[in-house]
């Protein structure tokens, strides 16, 4: 298997894989999508809440914005020892929302959400929740703690996980005019004309849609699109909670244990229908 980074920023994180098949490009897809952890709002405790946004809508927007998390520091509740409601230091953390409008309509923003663990704080802080209206306040206690994307979207930590295949673009140069009728249709800019010769200059960013192959005069097709086999373009895009090239390493780890203990547990199988086995033919011989 061979891994190249194409592109990498503090949110984006766009590879290559070589040397694996369709089910474990999709697994690793929908394991970065359900299995990564992040923190998110869980609970809820409105002291006071005089907008016009009701009490449930005002925890469910709060569980939606997205919080810096630390896999390090956390647990998940359910491995936590406390076994408390609201949770410990070791898998929950506490913020406060007090906000008042005076004389004005006022918008009321994530960065006056106060967390009692500076390192899980929003992700930016310029998120709205609410607005209100003169003399309306709000007054919460909400209690975030780490959480799987299989069990509520609020915890998936990517706003895209995706994959295709890796394009192949081959041009028969004997039959190619360069008459550039491929070029005009290609939505994602991956050909052009250079000195009279048609030329791929960006060809990781082909769709495989085949609007060149078809729109070309020539029969068959100057043009040829193809897909390489076994190899794949991942588009992970982080909604900020944990960086982009953490979540894939993450994803990874849980992918291999799954699959260590997939195997063990056919192992074992295997090994219960070899012991039955043998019983019954002992229990024959005794006939």
């Amino acid at each position: 298997m061979e891994v190249k980074i194409l592109h990498k920023d503090d949110k984006k994180l766009h590879f290559q894989v070589n040397g694996i098949s369709t089910p474990v490009a999709n697994a690793l897809r929908r394991t970065i999508i359900n299995e990564v952890p992040t923190m998110a709002i869980d609970e809820v405790v409105i002291i006071e809440n005089s907008s016009v946004m009701y009490d449930e809508v005002l925890a469910h927007r709060l569980g939606l914005v997205p919080l810096k998390t630390d896999l390090d520091t956390f647990i998940l509740p359910e491995e936590c020892k406390c076994q408390s409601e609201l949770g410990c230091n070791k898998c929950s953390v506490s913020l406060t929302l007090n906000a008042e409008a005076s004389d004005s309509i006022r918008t009321v923003y994530s960065r006056e959400l106060r967390s009692d663990n500076p390192d899980v704080t929003p992700i930016n802080d310029k998120i709205p929740i609410v607005k209100l209206a003169p003399s309306q306040k709000i007054k919460l206690e909400a209690y975030a703690r780490l959480g799987h994307g299989s069990k509520h979207a609020k915890w998936q930590p990517v706003s895209v996980s995706s994959y295709k295949h890796v394009p192949e673009i081959i041009v028969n140069r004997r039959k190619c005019d360069a008459c550039g009728q491929c070029v005009e249709i290609c939505p994602k800019g991956v050909l052009d004309i250079k000195d009279k010769r048609l030329e791929v200059v960006a060809e990781e960013k082909c769709t495989l849609c085949d609007d060149c192959e078809v729109i070309c005069p020539k029969t068959p097709s100057a043009i040829k699109i193809k897909n390489v086999k076994n190899a794949f373009i991942f588009n992970v895009e982080s909604t900020g909670a944990l960086p982009p090239e953490q979540i894939v390493i993450e994803a990874t780890k849980i992918l291999r244990k799954k699959s260590k203990d997939f195997a063990e547990q056919i192992n074992q199988l295997k090994i219960a229908k070899v012991k039955k086995k043998t019983k019954k033919v002992k229990t024959k011989k005794k006939k």
